[in-house]
């Protein structure tokens, strides 16, 4: 079972960035009668998913390295970066980018940034579910 569990923490990280971002999001802004009614609903949900992105990178660090192990775990060796920056990208999104966005600061460079920092986050998951899935034996 130990061995599943970090690709199951990386499959929930990239597809909860997935559906929200390619999904729920864009369908706030369909259907909801005012933009800003959207956008309020939207940032409540970055929000929530910024704690499913730092839930999920945080079980992957500690996964990373069995308890007696003199290393981290080979798919770690080549995504624990990943889940770093990962991890950093969706703190920095919500409190250093989102706030801006909120107060209407220069709304369009901040939406672009934070935009271009959550697909960064999500190639950041994307590259670690690919390199786990590429480390799986098969069963």
């Amino acid at each position: 079972m130990f061995e599943r569990l970090p690709f199951f923490f990386a499959a929930l990280w990239w597809g909860s960035l997935s559906a929200i971002g390619f999904m729920a999001v864009p369908m706030l802004f369909a259907n909801l009668p005012t933009p800003a009614l959207a956008g309020y609903m939207a940032a409540k949900l970055f929000a929530a998913q910024t704690w499913v992105s730092i839930a999920c990178c945080a079980m992957l660090l500690v996964l990373s390295k069995r308890r007696q192990a003199e290393k981290i775990e080979e798919w770690a060796q080549a995504a624990i970066g990943f889940v770093i920056a990962g991890m950093l990208l969706a703190l920095l999104v919500q409190y250093g980018v989102s706030p801006k966005i909120v107060a209407r600061e220069n709304l369009k460079l901040w939406h672009d940034v934070g935009t271009a920092m959550y697909a960064l986050q999500w190639g950041c998951a994307a590259v670690v579910l690919w390199r786990l899935a590429g480390s799986r034996k098969p069963a």
